[in-house]
Order: C-alpha cells, then structure tokens, then sequence
C-alpha cells in the first residue's frame, strides 16, 4: 500500500521507478565484472555513483517528470530491500563464528558508534544525523546500514550521500591495506597468525559485505570464510541497532518537547511516542526463515536478487537527488570523521579482537 503522499500521483511513478530500474539494472550488471568485484564495487555502490553523475547532469533538467518515482525509490522500496535482505544470513551463521566472533563484533560495534557520537557531535559539532549515519555505515554493514538508519534519521539527501561516500572510500582502502596487515600480522603476531583469528579481525572491522569479500579473497579462502561469516553476523545487529536508535530519537524528542517522533494521530499532542523501525524486525524474520530451510534454494538465489535490484533502485534514487553543490558544502569534517573511524577499526579492532581471544 502506497503511502497517502503518493496516492494522487500513481501514474508520475512510472517514470521515475523505470530509471531507477533501468540504474539498478545496469549496477547490478557492472557488478558482476570481476574487475569491480575485486576492488569491492558492488552493485549498490555502483548504483549511487551513477544516480549522482546522472542526477548532477541530465536529471536537473527532467525532475519534474521522474521525482515521484524516484521518492518513493529513495524510501519505501529501500525498506522492502531491507526486509530480504534478511535471505542473505541464517542464525547458523552465528554458530560459525562462535563467541568470539560475536563478542568482537559487538564491541568493535558498539565502541565505532559511541566513538562517533563523541567526536561528530561533542568535538566537531556537526550535525547529529550526519554522525549517526557515519558512524552506523563504520560499525554495521556499510551503505546498506547508513539507508536503513536513514529511515529512522530522516536525514537530508546529501548527509546520506556523504556517509555514504565515506564507507567507498574507506571501505575501498581496506581492501588493499588488509592483505599487507595480514602480512605483517604473519611476522609481528599482533593477533593470532590463523585464519579464524584474522578472519574475524577483517569481519568485525571493514566496512561493505563485497569489501570484505574482495580483501578475503586477496588473502586465502580460509580467511575470507571466517570473514563473511562474521560480517553477516555483524550485519543481524542492524535490527537491534535500528530500534535502539528509534528509541533514542523518541526521547530525545520527548526532552526536547517536540513531536517529530509522534504519529499524526497521537492522543496526547507534543507527547513522543516511539517510531518502531518495522522493516528491522521483518528483516530477522526473513533471516529465521531462512535458517529454516523451508524455502527452495532456487527461490532464495531469485529472493537475493530481487533485493540487490531494491536496494540498488534506492541509492539510484539517493544519487539522483544529491547535488554535489551541497555534498561540498559539507566541508572536511564529516570525512575526518569517517578517517579517525577507519583508523579506529584497523587499531580499536585489533585490539578487541586480541582481547577476546585472549579471554
């Protein structure tokens, strides 16, 4: 069901939601090449860096026409994208990891964001939603964590579109500095030497599901295994993340004595009530589904896909609507950020994950 904004506007979707299709199309494609996919360009990277050199072109003149079809890209179809995405984990995936992968990716998670919050907010003084999905896209699961977290933030398009910028460029570093880490890790023996410590090292730290596929494979498939398999795990935390988020918003709106939270119907006007991120809690259930085996494999690869189109329609739609006028505006703050961020994981995350192997 359409929300009521879009309701009058049925027949001025269609041309949006086709040029989105058609980006999504095509950065599904390109990511597919396996010179992108070793440099860890997926398809939703692909996706936004073609909306933006499209939308900072051609599109200015002709938004009018597709603006309704690429809103409604930008938000409601990135939920659905978020819901089966679910297909891509199982709860058996946790057992893989064991404790140890999971306690490192609650902490390198929870230490990333709090770290953000910190530094964002109390000493460069930006603004909080920029910070929030900075820090999610450094301590979840990239992108896709940064358009989830928008859907509780509601943030501008172009504090998206530079969070976003920031996993890409970080996210694409790692994936030729961790190959030289584990090297020195090899001689130094910062961590364990084997493929489980290293593996769980590079899951719990790299930013994008395909960054850390590309820097795994650039090291041995033993360590790109364990890798996965703790970034998945990692990316099941974006559900509790999501609502604990939607919490805070909820009270911070309650102090403040706004209602920006608060349905349109509530009771009590002016009096918060809490935004529940639905589409977080159909994600684990799409994802227990899934580690019931109750599906044909052929429908869950077809399911996979179909999500990797939806979110890829939604940072079209993001790339569309960014204007790198604005993105400029937003000075070198927002990227020293998502810098001392990076830097944080490589160190921060070296040093949880000696200490839970240690334990």
């Amino acid at each position: 069901m359409l929300p009521a904004r879009y309701k009058s506007l049925n027949p001025g979707l269609i041309p949006g939601l086709i040029l989105c299709g058609v980006i999504a199309f095509l950065a599904s494609f390109m990511g597919d090449i396996d010179f992108l996919q070793s440099h860890g360009f997926s398809a939703l990277t692909i996706a936004i860096i073609l909306g933006m050199v499209l939308g900072n072109t051609w599109y200015k003149k002709v938004e009018p026409t597709f603006m309704a079809g690429v809103g409604l890209s930008k938000h409601n179809l990135l939920r659905f994208g978020i819901i089966l995405y679910g297909f891509r984990l199982t709860l058996q995936d946790i057992a893989g990891v064991g404790v140890a992968g999971i306690a490192s990716d609650v902490l390198v998670l929870g230490s990333t964001f709090l770290l953000a919050l910190f530094i964002g907010i109390k000493l460069f003084k930006l603004n909080p939603e920029s910070v929030i999905l900075i820090g999610a896209g450094s301590s979840i699961c990239g992108a896709a964590a940064i358009m989830a977290s928008d859907g509780v933030v509601e943030a501008e398009p172009e504090q998206v579109s530079v969070a976003v910028s920031t996993v890409v460029v970080f996210g694409s570093i790692a994936i030729f500095l961790y190959p030289y880490l584990y090297q020195l890790n090899l001689d130094w023996h910062w961590l364990a030497t084997s493929a489980n410590a290293f593996g769980i090292y590079a899951g719990s730290t790299i930013h994008e599901v395909a960054q850390v596929v590309a820097a795994g494979r650039s090291i041995n498939p033993a360590v790109e295994d364990v890798a996965v398999i703790t970034k998945m795990v990692r990316v099941m935390m974006l559900a509790p993340f999501l609502l604990m988020l939607s919490l805070y918003f909820a009270r911070k709106s309650a102090a403040n004595g706004a209602s920006n939270v608060a349905s349109a119907d509530a009771d009590t006007p002016g009096k918060p009530k809490l935004a529940i991120p639905w589409f977080a809690f159909l994600f684990i259930g799409m994802a227990v589904v899934n580690s019931l085996h109750i599906l044909p494999a052929q429908l869950t690869h077809v399911l996979v896909q179909i999500d990797t189109i939806l979110l890829a329609m939604a940072m079209a739609a993001l790339g569309l609507t960014t204007h790198l006028s604005a993105v400029r505006k937003a000075g070198a703050k927002p990227l020293l950020l998502a810098l001392i961020l990076f830097v944080w994981l490589i160190i921060g995350g070296a040093l949880i994950s000696r200490l839970v192997f240690w334990l």
